[in-house]
This record gives C-alpha cells, sequence and structure tokens, in this order.
C-alpha cells in the first residue's frame, strides 16, 4: 500500500470511530402489550402505544384489516379473531382518515357460516366506508414471489393493492406449525390447494410475508386456544388472557404472544424461519417491550 493510501485508510477509520455507535445501531422491534377486560380499550391501547394509527394510515388511503375467521365457531371458542379487536381497529383506521376499510379471509369451512359465526360481520354492520365480503375467486392474482419454496402464488389482489395491511390474528394452538399467529394467519390471503403449501410451510409463509407486508400485527390473546387447533371446538380448550399485543415487526410480534402458552420463540419453526430471513426480530431480550 501506498504511504499516501494508508494514510487516507487511517483518517477515514478515525473519523469512523469518533462517530457514536447508535447512530450505527438499529432500532430494536417495539412490541405494544396490554391486558383488561375492556377489550375495545387495551386494542386502543398498544395502538396508541406503536404510535397511533394515524402513523400508518393517511386519509384517503384503502386499508385492510386481515382477522381469522377461517372456522364456524363462535367468538368465545377462539377460533376466529375477537370482533371487539377487529371493530376497534377499523374505527381507528376511519378516524384516521382511511378512505375504505376492507376486511376478508379465505375460510376452511363455509364462508356465509364463519363470517357470520365469528361475529365479526354483525359488530361492523351499518359502518360506513366498511366492506366485510367474502372473497372473490376471479380476484386472485398469480403474483411472484421468488421464495424459498414458492415461486408464485394466486394472491387476493386487495391484500396486495392495500396501502395499509393490518394483521388481526388470533393466538391458538395448531397441530401443524405448533401455534398459528401473524405469520400463519397471512394464509388466508391466499388461493385454493393451501394444503400444497403444507409441504413446507415454514418456508411458504416467510415467502408470502417477504411480498405482502404486514404494516402493523395485532394479535388478538383475549383468549387463546391451547388444543386442538386450529378449529377448536371445545371451551375446555380455551383460556382466557386478556391480552392484546401490536408490532409492526410481525416475527417480534408472534415472539411474544408465543410466550402465553409457556413456550419460546424458538420452539415456533414458522417464526424460526422468518427471522432467518430477515423478517423481524424473535430475540425478546433484544425486542422494546412496553406493556400499557
Amino acid at each position: 500500500m501506498e504511504r499516501r493510501d494508508f494514510l487516507k485508510l487511517a483518517l477515514s477509520s478515525f473519523v469512523v470511530s469518533q462517530i457514536p455507535k447508535k447512530l450505527f445501531a438499529k432500532d430494536p422491534s417495539l412490541v405494544a402489550v396490554s391486558e383488561g377486560q375492556d377489550y375495545a380499550a387495551i386494542t386502543r391501547k398498544v395502538i396508541a402505544a406503536v404510535g397511533g394509527m394515524p402513523l400508518f394510515v393517511k386519509k384517503g388511503d384503502m386499508v385492510v384489516v386481515k382477522p381469522n375467521m377461517g372456522w364456524d365457531r363462535k367468538p368465545e371458542f377462539a377460533a376466529t379473531t375477537h370482533p371487539i379487536v377487529v371493530k376497534t381497529i377499523v374505527e381507528e383506521c376511519l378516524k384516521a382518515g382511511a378512505h375504505k376499510v376492507k376486511i376478508f379471509d379465505n375460510p376452511c369451512n363455509d364462508p356465509r357460516r364463519c363470517y357470520e359465526n365469528s361475529g365479526i360481520l354483525d359488530a361492523l354492520k351499518g359502518m360506513n366506508d366498511v366492506e366485510v365480503k367474502q372473497m372473490d375467486r376471479e380476484r386472485y392474482k398469480k403474483t411472484k414471489l421468488n421464495g424459498v419454496f414458492l415461486k408464485e402464488w394466486d394472491i387476493y389482489d386487495e391484500a396486495l393493492s392495500a396501502k395499509v395491511f393490518i394483521n388481526v390474528p388470533i393466538a391458538k394452538h395448531h397441530d401443524l406449525t405448533r401455534l398459528t399467529l401473524g405469520l400463519k394467519n397471512m394464509m388466508g390471503i391466499l388461493a385454493e390447494d393451501r394444503g400444497y403449501l403444507h409441504r413446507g410451510i415454514d418456508q411458504a409463509l416467510s415467502d408470502v410475508s417477504s411480498v405482502v407486508k404486514s404494516h402493523l400485527t395485532i394479535v388478538d390473546a383475549t383468549r387463546i386456544l391451547l388444543h386442538h387447533g386450529p378449529q377448536g371446538g371445545s371451551l375446555r380448550d380455551v383460556r382466557v388472557a386478556n391480552t392484546v399485543i401490536a408490532s409492526t415487526d410481525i416475527v417480534a410480534a408472534d415472539a411474544y404472544a408465543t410466550t402465553l402458552f409457556d413456550l419460546k420463540p424458538e420452539d415456533i419453526s414458522t417464526t424460526v424461519a422468518a427471522y432467518k430471513r430477515g423478517l423481524g426480530d424473535m430475540n425478546l431480550s433484544k425486542v422494546r417491550i412496553v406493556k400499557v
């Protein structure tokens, strides 16, 4: 190395060393947690704690709120997202200026019965600028994913075109993935033949979330299904946890929700796969957890 080049390198290294390290540090993921029996209140609290809905939704935005309405179950069975949690999120979106809020899911049981028995259809009835409708088969769009497991898949076009996508899973047991949380809830925007995805479910879910970003994940853990998920059917399998969790980091949200089941994030293969793909942080010691 020429002496002149050596001096340049030494000088630049010295300058960099004088810059505070915190300027290079990535802000830790924030997970907001609230507990209480007033589900509307605790939902609003976690939204406020992650910055408030106006941080995500601007005037005129088309917003998708994606709950779990996949099963023909009433809310108390903890197989679907609680209607009060969903309604509160929709209200906050409208207050922030959303032009339209759309709510949909691709259920495993009969869609009409799923929508009705979830309680979500009734909870949102009569609200202006809110659309709750069954998904139209003709509106799926073949989408390039270029993923590890999925190279392409048919994804619902309104999920793709939404200005803001809010992922609202319920926290519950799953017989294949052990738990179903935010990452798994993304199955509801995909077309049929989803059974194929089970061959590589961990990577498939990461493939989808790499393309369709959950701008905000709000986990409904007001009551959680401990066994016989994802469909459930017995109140003996349900524990009332009175908790709602929110984060812009889908992996961190799932990681924290895992602890409600006395499990660790590394116990859930879908969480681990997403973490390794750089979709978020599952290391709760590095996540900023705010209880409100």
